[in-house]
Order: C-alpha cells, then sequence, then structure tokens
C-alpha cells in the first residue's frame, strides 16, 4: 500500500488547504477539488493543480485508476463567476498573462490520458464542473447530486469539452435538447438518458467509485490503458484503419509478461497478478 499527497504549492484557499487535493492509495489516485465553501468553482489556482495532478497520475506506474469529485457539498460550479465579477478570475481578467495553450488545460490532459477515471459526482455538476465530468470515462452520481447545464442561460456554449462530448456519449438530438433548454438534470435522469453510468445513495457514492476502481486495478493495466486509447482514437477512424491499429496493438500486449500471466491464472484458476508489464 502508497499513501502520498501532493507537494504543489498551496494556492490560498480561505483557511481550507490546497484548493486540489492529491492522494495515491493501493494504485489508486483520489484528485479532489477543494474549495467547498466556493461549491468548487474553479479559480486559476485550481487549474493549474488540477492540470499538474492530471499529470502526475498519468505519469506514475503505480496509478491505475484515477477518482475524480469534489469536497463538501458541490461537485463543481463552473468557474468561479464571484472572481469573474471582481476582475480577478477566469473571464474577468484574472486569466493567463500569457498566449493561451490549450495543451495545458486540464480537460484536454484529461482528454488525453491512457489511465481510466472515474468522476463521482457528490454534488451538482455545473458549467466546467460537467464538463470536467463528460471527460471522465465512467459517471457515478449521487442521488441528490445534479447535472446542470446552463450555458445558453449565461450566454457562453460548453468551453471544455461539452460541444465534443455530449453528441458523441448521447447522439445529436439529445445533447441539443440538454444545451438549448439548458434544463436541470436530475441524478436519475442522468441515470435514465446514460449521461451517467449510476446514480446511487449518497452515502454510496464514493464506496462504489472506490469499488469499481479496485477492480479496474487489479485487471491488467497496459490493457486497460489501450482499450482506452483505442476507445478514443476509434472515433476518428474508418473500420478498416481502425482493425490495423488493434492488431498492432494486440500483438504488443501477447510479448507482455502480463498476458502471460493472464493466461497462466486462467489455467490453474486463480485470481492474477498484474505487474503492469
Amino acid at each position: 500500500m502508497t499513501n502520498t499527497s501532493a507537494t504543489s504549492a498551496t494556492v490560498p484557499n480561505e483557511g481550507h488547504g490546497p484548493v486540489v487535493l492529491y492522494d495515491v492509495t493501493d494504485q489508486i489516485a483520489t484528485i479532489t477539488l477543494n474549495r467547498p465553501h466556493r461549491r468548487n468553482a474553479i479559480s486559476m489556482g485550481m487549474l493549474d493543480l488540477l492540470g499538474q495532478h492530471f499529470s502526475a497520475a498519468e505519469a506514475d506506474p503505480e496509478v491505475r485508476v484515477v477518482i475524480l469529485t469534489g469536497a463538501g457539498k458541490g461537485f463543481c460550479a463552473g468557474l468561479d463567476i464571484k472572481d469573474a465579477r471582481a476582475g480577478t478570475g477566469i473571464g474577468g481578467g484574472g486569466g493567463p498573462s500569457g498566449p493561451l495553450q490549450t495543451r495545458n488545460l486540464p480537460t484536454v490532459i484529461l482528454q488525453e490520458m491512457d489511465t481510466p477515471v472515474i468522476a463521482a459526482l457528490n454534488g451538482a455538476a455545473a458549467g466546467y464542473g460537467l464538463d470536467l465530468a463528460l471527460g471522465a470515462d465512467l459517471r457515478l452520481i449521487a442521488n441528490s447530486a445534479k447535472i446542470l447545464p446552463g450555458f445558453a442561460k449565461r450566454g457562453i456554449v460548453p468551453e471544455s469539452g461539452g460541444t465534443w462530448y455530449l453528441p458523441r456519449l448521447l447522439g445529436w438530438a439529445k445533447a441539443a435538447e440538454i444545451s438549448y433548454l439548458g434544463r436541470d438534470l436530475s441524478a436519475a435522469e442522468a441515470e435514465r438518458i446514460g449521461l451517467v453510468n449510476r446514480a446511487v445513495p449518497d452515502a454510496e457514492l464514493l464506496p462504489l467509485a472506490h469499488e469499481w476502481a479496485g477492480e479496474i486495478a487489479a485487471n491488467a493495466p497496459l490493457a486497460i490503458q489501450a482499450m482506452k486509447r483505442l476507445f478514443r482514437h476509434g472515433q476518428t477512424e474508418d473500420f478498416a484503419s481502425h482493425s490495423h491499429h488493434v492488431l498492432l496493438q494486440t500483438m504488443l500486449l501477447f510479448a507482455t509478461k502480463d498476458f502471460q500471466e493472464g493466461i497462466t491464472s486462467f489455467a490453474e484458476q486463480r485470481p492474477p497478478l498484474f505487474r503492469g508489464h
């Protein structure tokens, strides 16, 4: 078992500690948005740390799964409107001083990660928070939480991935309905339309996230990462090209010790012990 905490410099957070928390235990990295007094609304400091933590999890061979959640009663209320109105936040003059590099944005890093990510939506996911959740591979939501796709009511678009994810996840018509109407979605409705994998009682949310993460972590990490990478590339490839890439990836996996362990453990009727090589 390992248990590590973030070493990033603490960003001022009105006594709540670092604005994003990072912990690794049993091959599961938990990234927690930590501005509970603002329902985890996104500040510039949060963007910086969130990108750092996504990159750290992706680079760490001991991390096989990431859980993304929020502290307190909210998952993420979007970009911090109070800071923006005060001229100190994103959209209000408090953004990056230099040229904007989209490759450094947390949502871009998230989309390019091969490490699987589970979003545990403990409270409302609005704006940027919704886009973050959409970037995860799996989404679990507490029954009391809501999805708030009110971009059209604020004169803005889903600026951090929503316009890319929603049509792919739900189809064009349903994505248009959700985005153009901008109505709040209950946890039950989000589950019904397939926006989240499962809605559960609040007390069961994190235990279920850890249960799923533990099961994923016990599987062959190289195969899981390859699946995620192939899912991503398959969205822009024709079938023949994708089949070629799948075959090449399969041949590489055949040469790994994890593949041999998978075959041996099956023959010996025991759980496999994968090492990631």
